[in-house]
C-alpha cells in the first residue's frame, strides 16, 4: 500500500469534517430528541421505545460488516470510500426526515412504522459513515497528522451538535405551532436537506491518496471480519468505544429529560444543550492543540478522569444551582470530546498494527467494526435509558415521583460514571504508542 502524503491542507480537513457534521445531524438528533421524540410526541411507552432503539441497532451486526467488507472490495475512479458518500448523500437525507412523520395508524401500525423507517435510517447511516471513517486512513498516515484530521472532524461534528441542539426545539415550534407532530418532520426536512449537502462537499473537497491492494474476493468477508478480533489493540478500542457510546446514548436520551422533570424548567432545554455542546466542539478544537504537547494515551486517560469527577458531581448539586449545572455539563462536554477524536485516531492506528499482526490491511472492516461497536453502545445505551425510565415508573407530560427522578439521575449521571470508570481500567491495556506506530509503519514500508 503506497502512501503519496503526510500532511492535509485546511481544505482537505475541513471537507472530510462536513462529513461527520452531515452524520452527527441525524446522530445528535437521534441521541438528543429521539427518545423524548418516541414518547411523548409519537405515544410509544419508554419501554417499548427503548427496545425499539436496541433492536434495530442489533441488525447492524449483520449490516456493518457488509458494508465494510463491501467498501473494502469497491474499486472507482473516485476511490473505494468517497462514491458512496456521493451517491448515498441524499437518500441519507430523505430518511432523516421520515422517520420522524408520526402516520395516523393505530398503536401496531404505528410501531411497526417506526421500526421500518428507524430501521431504513440506521441502514443508510451505515452505508455512508463505514466509508466515511475509513476515508479518513486512506488520506494520511502520520499518527499526529490522523489526530489533526479527527479533531477536525469532530470539531465540526459537534458545531452539527450546537446547531441541532439551538435550532431544533425552535424549528418544531415555528413549523408546528404547537403541534410537534407537524413541526418534527419538517424541522428534519430542513436539516436533512442541511445534511444531504455537507456529504457532498466533503465529497469534493476529499480525495484518497493511498492506493488500495487489488481487490479480494466477497467470500471472505466475514472471515475478515472475524479476523479482526485477532487485533488486540483493535478489541481494546472497540470496548473502550463499546462503553463510551453506552455513556453518551444513555445520557443524551435523558438531558432532555433531566431538564424538564428534574430541573424542572423545560425553557432551559435549548441553552442547556447548547451550552454542552459549545463546550463539546471547544474540546475537539483543544485535541489538536494539547496533542501537540502530550502522547494521546495520556491525554485520553486525563480526558477520562475529568468526565468521572463531572459526572459525579451531579450527585451533590442542587436543582437550583442552575448555573453550576449549566457549568459542569460544559466541563464534561469539554472533556469528552478530547477523548473522542483521540479514540477515532487510535482506530487508524490499529489497521497499520493489524497488518503487521495479522497480515492483512483491513481499513473499512477496521472502522466497520469500530462503528458496529459503537452503534451497540449507543443503542444498549437508548434502550436502558428507556428501561430504566420505565423501571422507575416514568410517566410522560406529567410531574415526576421522588422515584421516578432518582431513575432520571441515574441514567443522566450514574451510568456515566460506570462507563468512563470501565474505559480507564481497558485503556491501561493499549500500547500503541506514537513511537511504536511510526516504527510498525516504518517496518511495513
Amino acid at each position: 500500500m503506497e502512501n503519496t502524503n503526510n500532511k492535509l491542507t485546511i481544505k482537505e480537513k475541513l471537507g472530510y469534517g462536513l462529513g461527520d457534521t452531515a452524520s452527527n445531524i441525524v446522530f445528535q438528533m437521534v441521541a438528543n430528541f429521539m427518545l423524548i421524540f418516541y414518547t411523548d410526541v409519537y405515544g410509544l411507552s419508554a419501554a417499548a421505545a427503548g427496545t425499539l432503539l436496541l433492536a434495530v441497532r442489533l441488525f447492524d451486526g449483520f449490516t456493518d460488516p457488509v458494508m465494510g467488507g463491501i467498501a473494502d472490495r469497491t474499486r472507482t475512479r473516485w476511490g473505494s470510500y468517497r462514491p458512496y458518500i456521493l451517491f448515498l448523500a441524499i437518500p441519507y437525507g430523505f430518511f432523516a426526515c421520515i422517520a420522524f412523520i408520526t402516520p395516523d395508524f393505530g398503536s401496531t401500525g404505528k410501531l411497526i412504522y417506526a421500526y421500518v423507517t428507524y430501521g431504513m435510517l440506521m441502514t443508510c447511516y451505515t452505508a455512508i459513515n463505514i466509508p466515511y471513517g475509513a476515508l479518513g486512513a486512506v488520506m494520511v498516515n502520520d499518527p499526529k497528522e490522523r489526530t489533526s484530521l479527527q479533531s477536525y472532524r469532530f470539531a465540526m461534528a459537534m458545531a452539527a451538535l450546537v446547531v441541532i441542539v439551538w435550532a431544533i426545539p425552535k424549528l418544531v415550534a415555528y413549523f408546528g405551532q404547537g403541534n410537534d407532530q407537524v413541526g418534527y418532520p419538517l424541522a428534519m426536512v430542513f436539516m436533512g436537506s442541511l445534511a444531504a449537502a455537507c456529504f457532498l462537499l466533503c465529497f469534493k473537497m476529499t480525495k484518497e491518496t493511498q492506493t488500495m491492494p487489488a481487490k479480494q474476493s466477497y467470500r471472505s468477508l466475514f472471515t475478515d471480519f472475524f479476523t479482526l478480533f485477532k487485533n488486540d489493540q483493535w478489541l481494546v478500542i472497540a470496548i473502550i468505544s463499546l462503553v463510551t457510546l453506552i455513556l453518551i446514548g444513555i445520557r443524551a436520551s435523558v438531558a432532555p429529560h433531566y431538564i424538564k422533570y428534574y430541573v424542572g424548567d423545560e425553557s432551559l432545554l435549548s441553552n442547556f444543550l447548547t451550552l454542552a455542546a459549545i463546550g463539546s466542539v471547544l474540546g475537539a478544537i483543544s485535541t489538536n492543540f494539547l496533542s501537540k504537547y502530550f502522547e494521546k494515551k495520556n491525554l485520553f486517560i486525563i480526558a477520562l478522569i475529568v468526565v468521572v469527577i463531572s459526572h459525579s458531581l451531579f450527585y451533590v448539586m442542587d436543582v437550583e444551582q442552575i448555573s453550576l449545572i449549566f457549568t459542569v455539563y460544559f466541563i464534561a462536554n469539554f472533556a469528552h470530546m478530547i477523548i473522542t477524536p483521540i479514540m477515532f485516531s487510535m482506530v487508524a492506528d490499529t489497521v497499520d498494527y493489524g497488518v503487521k499482526k495479522i497480515g492483512k490491511r483491513l481499513t473499512a472492516i477496521t472502522f466497520s467494526g469500530h462503528l458496529l461497536a459503537i452503534k451497540f453502545g449507543f443503542a444498549i445505551g437508548g434502550a436502558l435509558a428507556g428501561w430504566i425510565l420505565s423501571g422507575f415508573d416514568y410517566v410522560p407530560n406529567q410531574q415526576q415521583t421522588e422515584h421516578a427522578l432518582s431513575g432520571i439521575l441515574l441514567a443522566f449521571a450514574g451510568i456515566p460514571v460506570v462507563c468512563t470508570l470501565l474505559s480507564l481500567i481497558v485503556v491501561s491495556r493499549y500500547k500503541l504508542t506514537e513511537i511504536k506506530v511510526k516504527q510498525i509503519q516504518a517496518d511495513l514500508a
